[in-house]
């Protein structure tokens, strides 16, 4: 299972953090809170395209991950908050490159019962920006409220 922290530093463990393609790209969920994430991904060579540099999809997914996150928090243990993309925009700004560690900052900057929206930033180790982005996002019936759904 990932390891999550919570505003508070509390270590956390859900199964809905557990996903195949998590594992496949190799991200994972450093910090969240109620209106935040923090995704970090160690860039490898099977991240890189055929030029030697991040594959765009790998901004776009970090960007979507972390602020996907950002607006479903759920802090009452045994019950989720999910939510689907309905868009969602990348700005690629800087190569990222094998070796590298890049860091997705996200926070849910508005929205109302059934759909929210977020920013997000991803930078290198090194402050250096990559990439940023904006999307929307439609919780799925049931997560509307803070207090979610039953795993």
């Amino acid at each position: 299972m990932t390891e999550l922290l919570n505003d508070l530093e509390t270590p956390r463990l859900d199964p809905i953090d557990v996903t195949g393609f998590a594992d496949l790209v190799g991200y994972r969920l450093l910090r969240w809170s109620e209106t935040e994430a923090q995704v970090e991904l160690a860039l490898t060579e099977r991240h890189m395209n055929r030029s030697g540099v991040m594959h765009g999809g790998v901004l776009t997914t970090l960007i979507d991950t972390a602020s996907g996150y950002s607006g479903c928090y759920c802090p009452t243990p045994g019950r989720v908050r999910r939510a689907m993309t309905l868009q969602l925009s990348c700005q690629f700004i800087a190569p990222g490159f094998d070796g590298r560690t890049l860091i997705a900052d996200a926070r849910k900057t508005g929205g109302g019962r059934s759909v929210f929206f977020s920013s997000c930033t991803v930078c290198d180790e090194a402050g250096k920006l990559v990439g940023q982005g904006e999307g929307v996002f439609k919780y799925r019936r049931g997560s509307e409220g803070p207090e979610g759904e039953p795993l």
